[in-house]
């Protein structure tokens, strides 16, 4: 459904590594970089998602959103980690260790950190409700809202 998404920074030499390392870990590489844009792809060679990491067009300074976070699929709970491991290392800061969370359904599990400029990021797993052969009942996947 979605096709791409972009996320907005300051400084393209601050993040570079940061992305390279998180988005490496989920299966994207790197497809296109210039003073003030990174192109991302899945490196199996799907045409999409794209993640696109830029300096604004406009010209104002990239803020990070307040409730705005981008979650990314990985595809166990160990690649979650890993995603982390390397985002911690890479500049990152922790919004939450890897792990199940009580208030979510329990097939998932997640992480969440922000890259240097301080976007918030996840990588999580639902492989509790996926069939071995990649389709899932929807329903299972749904949480109700938290009052």
């Amino acid at each position: 459904m979605i096709s791409y998404v972009t996320i907005g920074v300051n400084d393209i030499q601050r993040v570079i590594g940061f992305y390279d390392a998180i988005l490496g870990t989920l299966g994207a590489e790197r497809i296109f970089e210039t003073e003030t844009w990174l192109g991302y792809a899945p490196s199996d060679g799907a045409y999409m998602p794209r993640i696109w990491v830029c300096n604004p067009i406009d010209g104002n300074p990239a803020t990070a959103g307040n409730g705005s976070m981008i979650g990314l699929h990985a595809p166990s709970a160990e690649v979650v980690d890993r995603f982390h491991e390397v985002g911690l290392a890479n500049g990152g800061t922790n919004e939450g260790d890897p792990g199940r969370r009580a208030h979510y359904n329990p097939g998932y599990y997640l992480a969440y950190l922000r890259d240097p400029e301080g976007n918030k990021l996840s990588a999580f797993c639902n492989t509790d409700i996926i069939n071995p052969d990649g389709t899932y009942d929807p329903q299972l996947g749904l949480v109700p809202p938290r009052k």
